[in-house]
């Protein structure tokens, strides 16, 4: 892991695999050359959320919690590890875009 974090970046999910891989992609694409860590909280999600961690974005920290704890308690697991200088709070449907 870098010593020096530019951003942190945190992600609360919950049944949305469809839409956190497309958030995780945009996030990688545009980070690009930043030095970024990444948190999942995986609030009890029944579809593919966590294997779709697992199988294509293993450089993602994913924490997975046994309930849905929902968006406040799912950013506290995270926000205690986070080492960034930045830290940003997303929503699993956020699509980074370019210069953004």
């Amino acid at each position: 892991m870098p010593a020096n974090v530019d951003l942190s970046i945190v992600i609360v999910s919950h049944n949305v695999a469809h839409l956190l891989g497309n958030c995780l992609e945009s996030v990688f694409r545009e980070c690009a050359g930043m030095e970024v860590e990444v948190f999942v909280v995986d609030s009890a999600s029944s579809d593919e959320s966590v294997q779709l961690m697992r199988d294509h974005f293993p450089q993602v920290h994913l924490r997975v919690s046994e309930q849905n704890i929902g968006f406040p308690a799912g950013n506290n697991v995270a926000l205690p590890e986070c080492r960034g200088r930045y830290i940003a709070l997303l929503n699993p449907d956020t699509i980074v875009h370019e210069g953004g």
